[in-house]
């Protein structure tokens, strides 16, 4: 029988390149307003490198909005785009190392803004610690599904270089 644990910080201080394909498969659980507990398995990711990515918001350096990217990994970075999406990101690597990981889908949820409006996932969700929150944090089941890779979408802004990096990580159907 597989045991179901909570991730811990060691998991998320690391390379987002490490972490994004690992967060493949693990759970992500959101404590309602009414108290249940919602689990899905995280479906889709894509990574964000630190101030040299020119896709990633640390890449013009630190900022009210992306300051949580600063902070060692384990944290949430929620951005609100297109006047009606937060995209939630699971904040990676060390201090002032600022990496994170989109979560672009879950299971039932496809595309990183429809799984926050159904999770209720907003502004209130920034800063949140995943490995001490009481309403949001990650578990690993262990699962080892087969990935797939892509380039990321959506970041043409961000040239053909870093347009085309394969980091985006998905469940292999």
């Amino acid at each position: 029988m597989t045991r179901i644990a909570r991730l811990h910080r060691e998991f998320f201080v690391r390379d987002v390149l490490l972490v994004a394909p690992e967060l493949i498969g693990k759970i992500l659980v959101v404590r309602s307003s009414n108290k249940m507990l919602n689990k899905y398995a995280i479906t889709e990711t894509e990574a964000y490198r630190g101030s040299e990515d020119e896709a990633c918001h640390a890449s013009r350096g630190r900022t009210k909005r992306n300051e949580v990217m600063f902070y060692p990994g384990g944290k949430i970075y929620v951005y609100f785009v297109y006047g009606m999406y937060w995209m939630l990101n699971v904040v990676t690597g060390g201090e002032n190392d600022p990496q994170a990981a989109l979560i672009r889908g879950i299971e039932g949820y496809n595309g990183p803004g429809k799984l926050t409006r159904a999770l209720g996932i907003g502004r209130l969700f920034y800063g949140e610690d995943l490995t001490t929150s009481e309403r949001i944090w990650i578990e690993d089941a262990g699962l080892a599904p087969s990935i797939k890779t892509s380039s990321r979408i959506g970041i043409n802004y961000a040239g053909e270089v870093w347009k085309n990096k394969p980091w985006r990580y998905y469940l292999e159907e």
